[in-house]
């Protein structure tokens, strides 16, 4: 390899490279030089000079190593192929390798224009790249293209994101428009890394948006592309008739007429909260559609769109919206469910239930009120007359522990009996939401081992739904969305068995090693290297929090760990929802919330812990991205070999 001498040609970039002769005589008529931190390979051809850069864009591997016939250069270890003139690429899964332009001047001297070098004005071609990632399922492609975007926009301020909203919005889009069956696993956990985001350390967060662009385009994969349905005629019906026809079509099964009313609905307008409304309340007309799928796969998309803006991407709402219709009419409904039904039908008990809420609700509202006029005149006497009164009203403690009890009993009447006494007495649908959610939190805490592997599922599938329909209830706390969280309860009481014999909840261990939280988090990371280290996991997440660890490099460690496994749908849904559930307890100043938050990542360790290692083959994928992008030497040391 030589180094090139710089005599810089400063109008237009070019400098002195080589003599024509060193090229020629050179080894397969090819020459390496090194320019600056770069290499580039001078290939004599047919009468010309070509300059590409001399790492294959796929692994790396040096391209002067390769043969060129016919004009066109193959790399000789996985065989891509490129046009040596523009370094364009005839095997995709490859990408285009960088070429430079080449002038003889004096008739020997060989001038590169390498103005591409120190160019990073790229930001087009690797979206275009993330496309072709996304088109031909090349997970290797889609790294590249995340890492090389992140790194295009990166300010140096880790907590701004925004370098990596172009890449989701091109996976939203990408995934609505390329899977006839509409919105499936692949959009939920493109989705589910974006809200984890946050939680993760910076170096951390393109890995989790290349999980989520990998699990679109695996979706995506060999399938008929989605056509939308175009809006009803003008004049348009009211929001209000469009909500009732789109749930009679759900109800007879009509995916097209029912996409129709929201494609319809958009276009009149709606917002997200009665967009929202709409969704919610044909998502709960019947019971825990899909074993939960539905409504947590409609609250992704609303949060999808939440994170690009409503208002800029109406074209885009109308594609994610609509892609979750034939979700919705093909659905599993838990009432045709034998386990609904027998031996304890309990479709009935909820029925009976849901026509209590109007009364029920107008109740808690009347003792909400009442105790914010008690609070008012509390306030009037210390002299607090600036402080406006508030309407909320939150549970305590003992109440809360005692209703969490009965949601894990074995009756179910008494289930829907203490959801209603307690909205009855004022508290307020999202927070009995939060509750519940705790609960079914609490069934995989304590989950035993001895249960068969698959019935981890079945108790993640209660908490994802119940965390769907918190986050639902947080949007717009509507009275037919309420009864999501009654179908939550009965999903817990159905999961009973998971905790016989229920798994010990970990307290604070009483050994003498027992080791800082820093000293934890490593050990976390080494035992997770080992399979079905389930008990032991929950263990040390316990001694980190009872020792005063930080809830935030806790939840950033658990990302972590979950990123280096191969991609599992649950067990990205269980992560995301347990960080979501527990900052919203870390934001409530709430005492009684400490266990809650605790039982809570508890769950989410204990689960990873289940799922883990994996053959990690993803990671590694990621890695050799991040090292090609870095231009770290993965093949030139060994050339001489």
């Amino acid at each position: 390899m030589l180094m090139a001498t710089i005599s810089k040609d400063h109008d237009n970039h070019y400098i002195f490279v080589a003599n024509l002769s060193n090229i020629r005589e050179a080894t397969g008529g090819c020459l390496s030089i090194q320019i600056r931190n770069s290499t580039i390979a001078l290939f004599y051809h047919n009468f010309r000079v070509y300059a590409v850069d001399n790492r294959c864009p796929h692994m790396g591997f040096p391209l002067n190593l390769g043969t060129v016939k016919d004009g066109i250069l193959t790399c000789h270890w996985h065989h891509a192929r490129f046009d040596l003139n523009s370094g364009g690429t005839f095997d995709q899964w490859a990408g285009d390798v960088r070429s430079y332009p080449v002038e003889i001047r004096n008739e020997t001297e060989v001038w590169v224009d390498i103005s591409a070098l120190y160019s990073r004005n790229d930001n087009t071609y690797y979206q275009m790249l993330l496309r072709n990632g996304l088109k031909q399922n090349i997970q290797l492609i889609i790294a590249k293209a995340v890492i090389a975007i992140r790194e295009e926009y990166q300010s140096g301020d880790d907590s701004n994101d925004s370098d990596l909203v172009k890449p989701f919005c091109i996976g939203l889009d990408f995934g609505t428009h390329h899977k006839q069956a509409g919105w499936g696993q692949g959009l939920t956990m493109l989705t589910c890394m974006m809200n984890i985001m946050p939680y993760l350390d910076s170096e951390d967060r393109p890995h989790a948006l290349y999980h989520g662009l990998c699990a679109v385009a695996q979706d995506c994969a060999s399938m008929a592309p989605r056509f939308g349905v175009s809006p009803l005629p003008e004049p348009w019906p009211d929001l209000g008739t469009l909500k009732r026809w789109f749930r009679q079509f759900i109800e007879s099964r009509d995916a097209q007429a029912a996409e129709r009313c929201v494609t319809t609905a958009l276009r009149l307008g709606a917002n997200d909260q009665q967009m929202a409304d709409m969704l919610f309340a044909a998502a709960t007309d019947h019971r825990f559609l899909d074993v939960g799928h539905t409504l947590d796969f409609t609250n992704k998309a609303l949060e999808a769109l939440d994170e690009l803006g409503w208002e800029n991407n109406k074209a885009l709402a109308e594609a994610v919206l609509g892609s979750l219709v034939p979700g919705y009419a093909t659905a599993e409904r838990m009432e045709e469910s034998s386990s609904w039904r027998y031996p304890i039908d309990l479709v009935t008990i909820l029925e009976s239930g849901f026509q209590e809420l109007p009364r029920v609700l107008e109740n808690g509202k009347r003792m909400r009120e009442k105790r914010a006029h008690q609070r008012a005149i509390i306030d009037s006497k210390n002299n607090h007359k600036h402080e406006k009164p508030k309407e909320t009203w939150s549970i305590n403690g003992r109440d809360r522990d005692a209703l969490v009890e009965v949601l894990l009993g074995d009756n179910p009447q008494s289930v829907v009996n203490a959801l209603l006494d307690a909205l009855r007495q004022g508290t307020a649908e999202e927070e009995l939401a939060s509750i519940v959610c705790h609960a079914s939190a609490l069934r995989i805490a304590q989950f035993h081992t001895r249960n068969e592997f698959g019935d981890w599922d079945a108790a993640l599938h209660t908490f994802t739904f119940s965390n769907a329909v918190h986050q639902g209830l947080k949007r717009i706390p509507s009275m037919e969305l309420l009864r999501g969280v009654f179908d939550a309860a009965m999903r817990i009481y159905l999961n009973r068995f998971l905790n016989i014999p229920p798994a010990t909840i970990p307290q604070k261990s009483t050994k003498d090693k027992a080791n800082d939280p820093e000293t934890i988090l490593r050990e976390l990371a080494e035992l997770l290297d080992k399979q079905q280290r389930v008990n032991e996991t929950g263990q040390l997440v316990a001694d980190y929090l009872y020792r005063g660890g930080r809830s935030d490099q806790l939840t950033s460690m658990l990302g972590k760990l979950l990123l280096r496994e191969d991609r599992n749908f649950h067990s990205i849904q269980m992560m995301e929802a347990a960080f979501r559930q527990y900052s919203l307890l870390d934001n409530d100043n709430n005492d009684g919330n400490n266990t809650a938050k605790v039982n809570i990542l508890l769950a989410a360790s204990r689960y990873l812990a289940a799922h883990s290692p994996t053959m990690r083959s993803q990671g590694r994928t990621y890695q050799i991205a991040n090292q090609l992008n870095q231009g770290e030497q993965l093949f030139e040391e060994n050339t001489s070999q």
